[in-house]
């Protein structure tokens, strides 16, 4: 009886652990320590708004695709060369130092 309810304490720790781990963006965002970060996305990869014909997250089209945008943290947008605002073009970030 004892090792049965040792096996479901750990059952509910590791549940509780991964459901950390998989935090929506949604979560992340009213957390206020993330911003949006836009043409910093690879392809299929952004965490949502890719732009007219597109549903959300992991739907952008091409690596840095710039209406396409990730979850970051605060402040480290810019300086992964990213934007802020959606802009045109997909052309590679340049990481300010």
């Amino acid at each position: 009886m004892k090792s049965t309810l040792g096996i479901a304490a750990a059952s509910l720790a590791s549940l509780a652990a991964a459901s950390l781990l998989t935090a929506s963006p949604a979560a992340a965002q009213s957390s206020g320590a993330k911003e949006k970060c836009y043409g910093i996305a690879l392809k299929g990869k952004n965490d949502c708004a890719a732009g007219p014909g597109t549903s959300c997250a992991g739907t952008s089209t091409v690596d840095y695709q710039g209406n396409a945008w990730k979850y970051v943290g605060k402040g480290e947008c810019e300086k992964a060369g990213g934007s802020l605002a959606a802009k045109t073009g997909n052309t590679k970030p340049v990481p300010k130092k």
